[in-house]
């Protein structure tokens, strides 16, 4: 390895250091990724233990199935994907029901205009929203998540997802559909 910093260090060459047994190059994978699929993580299973775990687990995944990289996409494509399946068995094993809204008296919609609230009412309608998004099938919340907060393409989710394109189109339709009549409940 060079004498470079590795927040300077191209993804191949930390690949290739972290094979090696450089663990401070595989330390600057975890840096570069760990938001990226706390947000993924987080997303499928809320902000709880679960999902800190789950994590942790997708770098140790990562760190043994590494040699199996074969470069063929992205190395966030990769993590990507080990993180959703990670998250998908941890929904199937424990059979989670989340239990995501709670009725207000008054019945009231809420705007989600966020951006015009001061921070105790975006905090809220963020609280919100993430209920939203649990009380939504797994399959389709994948898609919300990849799509609408990671920013990731039809495209690309599809090929992370292993989907067909038209498949993700029709997943992100319903989950709109259906968080639109969540909204609405509230």
């Amino acid at each position: 390895m060079t004498a470079r910093p590795y927040d300077e260090i191209s993804e191949d060459e930390l690949i290739k250091a972290s094979l090696d047994g450089d663990r401070k190059a595989f330390g600057e994978i975890i840096r570069r990724y760990q938001k990226m699929i706390a947000r993924t993580v987080k997303g499928m299973l809320g902000d709880s233990a679960y999902a800190e775990d789950i994590g942790q687990e997708v770098f140790i995944k990562l760190y043994y199935s590494l040699s199996e990289f074969r470069g063929e996409a992205k190395l966030s494509t990769y993590i990507q994907r080990i993180a959703i399946n990670l998250t998908l068995n941890e929904l199937k094993r424990k059979k989670r029901f989340f239990s995501m809204f709670a009725q207000k008296e008054n019945n009231e919609m809420y705007e989600l205009e966020i951006a015009d609230y001061d921070y105790e009412e975006r905090k809220e309608a963020s609280e919100i929203v993430n209920k939203a998004l649990m009380a939504l099938d797994p399959k389709f919340r994948i898609i919300v998540i990849m799509r609408m907060l990671e920013g990731y393409s039809t495209k690309e989710t599809a090929e992370i997802l292993d989907l067909p394109l038209g498949t993700v189109l029709s997943r992100l339709s319903r989950a709109q559909e259906q968080l639109k009549n969540i909204l609405k409940k509230k």
